[in-house]
């Protein structure tokens, strides 16, 4: 990956696509919110890792399997 982090690509999701481009609303935005939260917690707890330590190629299908 280049040097743009995940948490930037998330902040960058949030901010410019959500926000600005879709206008989304609030409850939306919660609710993108709190699937992100669980989906960290769970690469946390599977992978050992910090969530700011997490990289984009840490999320793939090896991650749920088994």
């Amino acid at each position: 990956m280049s040097a743009t982090t995940f948490a930037a690509l998330l902040h960058s999701f949030f901010t410019d696509r959500l926000l600005r481009q879709m206008q989304a609303s609030p409850n939306t935005v919660s609710g993108y919110r709190d699937a992100f939260r669980l989906l960290l917690r769970y690469a946390t707890d599977r992978l050992g890792k910090v969530p700011s330590d997490l990289a984009l190629e840490d999320l793939d299908s090896s991650t749920t399997s088994r």
